[in-house]
Parts: structure tokens; C-alpha cells; sequence
């Protein structure tokens, strides 16, 4: 398994689903990557799932602040690489560091979640 954390911002509003068993939040985050003139960005492809998806449903909009750490997967699309996370942990930044008006908390404060009956406890070493 391979974990990661990352710092960016949504790039569209979540949008939730039911699935079969439970609800998903899925969600882009695009995270810097570079300087000046070579500077771009990484996305990945996150999603949140059950009773978490419900309770970040209407905080995570376009241009909000996030902090995410979970479990990386990446698979190959049309020649181009994609990255996928399933959220472990998740931290929204307050309005006054988003830099955006367009960013709505539900609680107007930091959240923050973190879900670990989805990671295994055994470690291997």
C-alpha cells in the first residue's frame, strides 16, 4: 500500500453518489508543481467514502483548500497518468487562507476528519 499527503486546491464542487452500500464524495485536488515558467500542476483523483462523503458533501467547492492523506493508486488513461487517493484523512483550510470567496464551510472553521476502519492494522515488518 502506498500512502500519501497532499496540500491543494478542489477543482470543481464534490459531487456525491450512493452506491450500492454506501456514499461516495468524489473530488479533484490540484497541487502545485514546479516554479516560474515550468510550474504546473498534479491532479488527483480523490473520493471519500461513507458517513465522511455525507459530512464534507457541502464544504468541498471549487478553489477550497484541502489537506489529504490516504491510500495512492494510478492507472494509465489515454497514454497519460492518473492518480487516485483513497481519503484516509482530510483537512479543510479557513476561508481567510483559501484566498477565495467562493470557499463556503459548512461550520465556517477548520474541519477536520480522520477514518481509519478502512486501513488495515496489520504491518508487515
Amino acid at each position: 500500500m502506498q500512502l500519501i499527503t497532499i496540500s491543494g486546491n478542489v477543482g470543481k464542487d464534490a459531487e456525491l453518489r450512493d452506491t450500492r452500500d454506501s456514499k461516495v464524495l468524489s473530488f479533484n485536488v490540484g497541487v502545485k508543481n514546479g516554479f516560474g515558467k515550468d510550474a504546473g500542476s498534479v491532479w488527483y483523483r480523490c473520493s471519500l467514502w461513507g458517513k465522511a462523503a455525507e459530512a464534507f458533501a457541502g464544504s468541498l467547492k471549487k478553489g477550497t483548500k484541502v489537506f489529504v492523506s490516504g491510500e495512492l493508486t494510478h492507472d494509465e488513461y489515454e497514454g497519460k497518468p492518473q492518480f487516485n487517493v483513497r481519503v484516509g484523512s482530510i483537512d479543510t483550510a479557513p476561508r481567510s487562507e483559501a484566498g477565495s470567496s467562493q470557499v463556503s464551510n459548512s461550520h465556517n472553521q477548520n474541519q477536520h476528519t480522520t477514518f481509519d476502519d478502512d486501513l488495515e492494522d496489520s504491518v508487515p515488518f
